[in-house]
């Protein structure tokens, strides 16, 4: 006979509706371990049924330290707005990045997925994916994942899942690491240093600016000066250490960094959503 206090364990353990848990008991003879296997296989079987569903929101999972360095970022997606701010899949996604960082590594999503848990231990983050399923009901997918073998900062802006940024790079104050990610996140430069950017794309920046000069009717022999001077216009939209520093303008990140005792080596940026 199946009571109301085994249904409450039940519910306690799994955290599924009442009615689902006694059920699931029922059937199971009152045998509570049989009863929760059948809630998984249900649960999966829903899973699967549902897995085209559209996740267009989600978080970013993130993890990083200086030493030893490590540092991992993973994009982890729902179907709704509110679930971003559940603790069950902030914890997941948290998890997904510590395990990425601190494990043996994964190419993919789903040998990650395969690992230990770190935030619910005793279970795979794949046992973590699909227990959170059955208790919410929503399809959760893992997108990009990108580990670092090196010292690290991230940052996630407080109160938005939208932009996730992981850096490699030292520093006597990790402070102002943060800072440095928290200006990539603001402007989204699209690479580290000068000598990063497509030089096909620099060449042609040059001849437009060359031909607007001439245009102006400048003389000859002072347009390439008046060139080089408005190139550093174009490195500074797209280059992060060429940039003005968004907590200081008089300066550039890169001249912040390296009065700071600080090395960037590289940095990922990735907005929810886009590949």
């Amino acid at each position: 006979m199946v009571t109301a206090a085994d249904v409450k364990a039940l519910r306690e353990k799994t955290g599924l509706p009442l009615m689902d848990c006694k059920r699931a008991l029922t059937e199971a003879n009152g045998d509570a371990e049989a009863a929760v296997q059948l809630l998984r296989e249900r649960g999966a079987k829903l899973n699967r049924d549902r897995a085209d569903r559209v996740t267009e929101f989600g978080r970013f999972g993130l993890y990083f330290n200086q030493d030893p360095g490590a540092g991992a970022i993973v994009e982890l997606k729902c179907e709704s707005a509110p679930v971003t701010a559940n603790e069950d899949f902030i914890a997941l996604a948290d998890g997904l990045a510590q395990q990425l960082a601190t494990g043996p590594g994964a190419d993919n999503a789903d040998e990650l997925l395969s690992q230990p848990s770190p935030t619910a231990p005793g279970s795979t983050l794949r046992e973590q994916k699909d227990a959170l399923f059955n208790r919410i009901r929503e399809v959760f997918n893992v997108g990009r994942i990108c580990r670092i073998d090196g010292p690290c900062a991230a940052y996630l802006h407080p109160g938005s899942t939208v932009h996730g940024v992981l850096l490699e790079g030292t520093g006597p104050d990790a402070s102002k690491l943060r800072d440095i990610c928290m200006h990539v996140a603001a402007l989204s430069p699209d690479c580290l240093t000068v000598d990063d950017l497509d030089q096909e794309t620099v060449e042609n920046e040059r001849k437009i600016l060359r031909e607007a000069a001439l245009a102006e009717g400048k003389p000859e022999n002072i347009v390439d000066k008046m060139v080089e001077g408005r190139i550093r216009n174009f490195y500074a939209e797209r280059v992060l250490m060429e940039q003005p520093f968004v907590k200081s303008e008089k300066e550039s990140v890169g001249k912040f960094a390296k009065s700071n005792g600080i090395e960037v080596k590289r940095f990922v940026h990735w907005i929810l959503g886009e590949d």
